[in-house]
């Protein structure tokens, strides 16, 4: 692991320092300076605390509608006497249409804006939500109205997290990114947490579509108060013309584009990121099997419920921690580089114990504390594309998301097949620490901090120094 090193911002040395806060970043290339100013201006600190608790609410109530289908899936299966094949069509539906959106979702922030992307996709989604159990009531075959909605869900939530990025790589100042991200990504397990609870209650007492009608009209509901507080009620509405005339970052030509992917640093975030990304979702979708198969008499909240208690505030002091070291002075790329080796490194070790022969209370605190330090990569890897290219993370960040869910969906087909051939769950524990170390060794060698989307050739021949 690099050794953290406490001096400026990082810089190659025949490069020129590029700090985003200074003013005069505004100036982009010649002649662009007096058409685009605003798409470089960033939040002052108590704007970006009222966004980042905005944003949180707006990623927990994500996941309280994504993850309201599987809460509800034993019900409407008995209802609509739905086979178990036929409920894992309607549930697996999400993610494919979830992969397709994920560049294009980054792609259009980086051009129009992360916060007008968000809340249409959110009005989109929280509406979708809403009007789920009309469409299972009136249509004569629910298993595709349900298979169809499922799939749209996850077109229009996959946006969401290369909207973030986007939206964070332009109005965030690098010292405060770690604290935003981790902060943001915490809503995921706090929305699976509230839908745990609150859905289960009820779906036991008003029926499972009292769960779509209050997650869908909650998300409406932020999604209003977003445009009328915080966008002070401008028009959401995108254009083609204003796709068409992104700023100055967003205009990166295909030349660019793969200068931009054969930068080494740019390799080992999307490496590292669908390392991280393919080994969590494993973990997410067969910890429930591992803790019944090995302790059946188990209490399902425990191990449903507390290492997402461990979560939400590992990952609140990954991204404190984080943006402390960077304001002290400490190298960017190092402190990128410190909080992936506790989250890939560090949580390794904790599911090697899994390996061995361990009692109930030991089993879910290992869990626990390797899905504490996992979430330490919202103040990693997440954050270092927005380091490198600040101008297209949103893209960036959407080729990372579509690669690590392809990953994730191989992983856990492959796990199953391991658990099957070997009856053993040590195989699968050693499979997910192989992936990991692999994306951080990757990390660790290469990741950088610098701005890799500017040539800095042209800026040097134009006498622009930053």
């Amino acid at each position: 692991m690099a050794v953290i090193q406490k001096h400026g911002k990082s810089c190659s040395p025949d490069l020129v320092c590029h700090k985003e806060n200074h003013p005069s970043e505004k100036l982009g290339a010649p002649g662009c300076h007096k058409k685009w100013p605003e798409h470089n201006t960033h939040w002052t600190r108590p704007v970006a605390r009222v966004w980042t608790v905005v944003l949180l609410l707006g990623t927990c109530l994500l996941y309280c509608a994504r993850v309201a289908m599987p809460i509800c899936a034993v019900n409407m299966a008995e209802q609509f006497n739905w086979s178990k094949s036929e409920s894992g069509m309607v549930l697996g539906s999400f993610f494919w249409g979830y992969c397709f959106t994920q560049v294009f979702g980054g792609y259009v922030s980086d051009r129009v804006g992360g916060e007008k992307v968000l809340l249409l996709s959110a009005a989109a989604w929280g509406s979708m939500t809403a009007f789920t159990p009309i469409l299972a009531h009136f249509c004569s075959q629910p298993i595709f109205s349900m298979t169809l909605a499922r799939f749209l869900m996850g077109l229009l939530q996959g946006v969401h997290y290369p909207s973030l990025a986007s939206l964070c790589s332009q109005k965030v100042v690098e010292s405060e990114r770690g604290f935003l991200m981790s902060t943001v990504g915490s809503g995921s397990y706090l929305g699976t947490l509230v839908i745990g609870g609150a859905g289960s209650l009820m779906l036991d007492l008003y029926g499972w579509q009292s769960v779509f009608y209050v997650s869908g009209l909650l998300s409406v509901l932020w999604a209003y108060c977003m445009w009328k507080y915080l966008l002070k009620g401008e028009g959401p509405i995108i254009t083609l013309e204003a796709l068409g005339s992104g700023g100055p970052q967003s205009k990166l030509s295909k030349r660019h584009w793969l200068r931009l992917l054969k930068q080494p640093a740019v390799c080992a975030v999307i490496v590292t990121h669908l390392c991280t990304a393919s080994t969590f979702f494993t973990l997410l979708s067969w910890l429930p099997t591992y803790f019944k198969d090995t302790f059946p008499d188990a209490k399902g909240w425990v191990f449903n419920v507390v290492p997402w208690l461990v979560a939400i505030p590992s990952s609140l002091f990954s991204g404190c921690l984080s943006d402390h070291l960077i304001s002290q002075g400490f190298d960017t790329a190092s402190v990128r580089k410190l909080m992936q080796f506790f989250s890939m490194g560090v949580s390794s070790v904790f599911t090697l114990l899994l390996c061995g022969k361990n009692t109930f209370p030991w089993a879910v605190a290992f869990v626990s504390a390797t899905m504490g330090l996992t979430t330490f990569s919202h103040s990693g890897v997440s954050v270092n594309v927005q380091d490198l290219a600040p101008s297209c993370a949103g893209a960036l960040f959407g080729v990372m998301n579509t690669c690590g869910a392809f990953l994730g969906v191989l992983l856990v087909y492959f796990s199953g097949y391991l658990i099957e051939a070997t009856g053993s769950w040590t195989s699968v524990f050693a499979l997910i620490t192989t992936v990991n170390l692999l994306g951080l060794c990757t990390f660790l060698a290469f990741a950088e901090a610098r701005r890799v989307d500017i040539d800095y050739s042209k800026v040097r021949h134009h006498n622009i120094h930053i």
